[in-house]
């Protein structure tokens, strides 16, 4: 069999691709999943380290009278800052007009899948910050106070 130029789109004579788009879809999916536990473990790490940098302005806190609900809320409320800076919803949608020809039976600019991708991040960021802010919330205060 011969191969033959046709122009822009592609060779006659060339196969024909056989594969489902609901399983590149389910590809695409799949690799967003691993995207999203790879960031909230990166902002677990961020956030812990956060917090064990400053156990003693926690212990100060805490020896003024802080409770720990507004510790946990000190904590979670600076790791959600970082997510929204990195939201970028903007940035979605004009990446999905460049990925419109992959997109199966979704507009490129759904508005119910931006919301429900947005609270995901969201939950799962708040998920992300909840373990170092109980830690945070668990300082003692005059053992934060000793330890330089």
């Amino acid at each position: 069999m011969r191969c033959t130029f046709t122009g822009v789109t592609r060779l006659r004579g060339a196969p024909q691709g056989t594969g489902n788009p609901r399983s590149g879809a389910a590809l695409f999916g799949l690799l967003g999943l691993l995207g999203l536990v790879l960031a909230c473990a990166g902002l677990y790490g961020v956030i812990a380290y956060s917090v064990s940098r400053r156990k003693r302005e926690i212990g100060i806190r805490m020896a003024l009278g802080a409770s720990r609900a507004r510790i946990l809320t000190l904590v979670v409320s600076g790791g959600l800052r970082l997510v929204t800076v990195g939201l970028g919803l903007l940035l979605a949608a004009g990446a999905s007009r460049a990925l419109e020809a992959v997109l199966y039976d979704v507009s490129p600019t759904d508005g119910t899948t931006f919301t429900v991708m947005s609270f995901l991040l969201i939950v799962s960021a708040v998920l992300a910050c909840l373990v170092p802010a109980r830690r945070a919330s668990r300082v003692d205060p005059m053992r934060a106070l000793r330890c330089e």
